[in-house]
């Protein structure tokens, strides 16, 4: 059938049947009445009636990549199952209104629209999950309050000024992610959430920029020192891979200049220098320096992680939302889970005796030596550099972050394989 070749399914794979590079014709779409998941990347200017058919089975609906799209019918209501929606990299300058009326809607993506508007009361009541990020909104309605499921909130890469007094009935947040826009302050409320434990707000003017913590006796490495070797991976934030300098093995991460979900990839470079040196962290070696050189690109110069590190967990899911996932048959010694905890706690304990919140407590983000036991927190993708002058705000920043790390505690004990002597 057509629609099984430009409906993707996990593989998130597009392919014309007609010589058009992948690109669906409107007129040619066929949706089956059974289908659960429809992915249509390109190609569309205007909402085909035919994605109503499965209106019974349709639980994910991803459009993200139609750069001419703008609008959805008001008929979209019919998709009555339809739990996840993502319209990122679209042309939705305005948040449609019509996805109140879709009753079991959750999960909710307009990542990088240019979008400027949100109406009152365009956010279905299910909501638990919200992706804002890299648009140009300075303003949020105040019945965001009426999503009291709402979970998990990424604003980050706006121009919001203040946020509305009607979030703090949000109070089931656990991650709020506010950098890179144009907040003098985050709310008083903000800390008293309950439930929040994952909170970002750098490149925000309320928060230590950039130029009052880079460097702070970091050494300056020109790139003609550098050889890269091999890549290593790439995130949103950055390009990692391995090279020599100095006679030695070490990791380089070159940092892209586009917002990523967490904010600003310069914020996190700024961060991971303040936070210097621990035997907890990944540590910064030195900051690449572009003067008199080939490349403009920033970067740092890191220590070399060896291939016995792993990732500790999993991202969220759907499900889970703010909380990690971890592999199927995942279990950890009372050994391994208590030497993982202390140095996270040491770690984040440096972080804010610096003056840093790491933002992303998270198993995903540490690495695990699985000969040895130790541990490394890394991505400092949503750390904030708040100063640590002891006022109420930065005690309570700490706090939030302190939740965090129980959460992890509560996932690792979970994992927990009480070993027997056999007596």
């Amino acid at each position: 059938m057509l629609v099984e070749r430009i409906v993707a399914g996990d593989s998130g794979e597009e392919m014309g049947s007609n010589g058009t590079n992948g690109v669906p014709q409107e007129r040619e779409l066929e949706i089956g009445k059974g289908a659960e998941k429809i992915k249509i990347a390109t190609g569309l200017s205007t909402f085909p009636v035919s994605l109503l058919a499965p209106f019974a089975t349709l639980t994910t609906l991803d459009l993200s990549g139609n750069t001419h799209l703008s609008t959805l019918p008001k008929e979209i209501s019919r998709l009555h199952v339809l739990k996840i929606a993502f319209f990122s990299n679209c042309s939705f300058h305005t948040f449609p209104i019509e996805l109140a009326k879709c009753r079991s809607l959750e999960m909710v993506a307009f990542k990088s629209n240019a979008m400027h508007t949100i109406p009152e009361h365009a956010f279905p009541r299910k909501l638990r999950w919200l992706i804002l990020t890299n648009n140009a909104l300075t303003s949020l309605p105040q019945s965001i309050g009426s999503c009291e499921a709402l979970q998990k909130c990424m604003l980050a890469g706006n121009r919001l000024q203040a946020l509305p007094e009607g979030m703090a009935r949000c109070r089931k947040l656990g991650l709020l992610r506010l950098s890179s826009n144009e907040l003098g302050e985050v709310p008083s409320w903000v800390f008293g959430m309950p439930e929040l434990s994952f909170l970002s707000f750098a490149g925000n003017p309320c928060s230590v920029q950039l130029q009052e913590t880079e460097g702070r006796g970091l050494e300056e490495i020109p790139w003609r020192e550098v050889e890269i070797a091999a890549l290593l991976g790439e995130g949103a934030s950055g390009v990692i891979s391995k090279a020599r300098w100095g006679g030695r093995d070490v990791a380089v991460k070159v940092f892209k200049g586009a917002v990523t979900s967490d904010g600003s990839p310069i914020d996190e470079m700024a961060a991971t220098i303040a936070a210097g040196s621990h035997a907890n962290l990944i540590n910064p070696l030195g900051r690449l320096s572009s003067s008199g050189d080939y490349t403009s690109k920033q970067g740092l110069v890191l220590q070399l992680i060896p291939p016995s590190y792993t990732n500790l967990g999993l991202p969220p899911t759907l499900d889970s939302c703010t909380r990690d996932s971890f592999p199927p048959g995942t279990t950890l010694s009372l050994r391994t889970v208590v030497g993982i905890l202390r140095g996270i706690a040491s770690a984040a304990a440096h972080l804010h005796g610096r003056g840093i919140s790491h933002g992303d407590l998270y198993a995903h983000n540490i690495l695990l030596d699985t000969t040895t036991g130790h541990a490394l927190l890394g991505d400092f993708g949503a750390a904030t550099v708040y100063g640590g002058a002891g006022s109420t705000h930065d005690v309570a920043l700490e706090r939030l972050e302190v939740l965090g790390f129980g959460h992890l505690v509560e996932d690792l004990l979970g994992l927990l394989v009480v070993e027997c002597d056999g007596g």
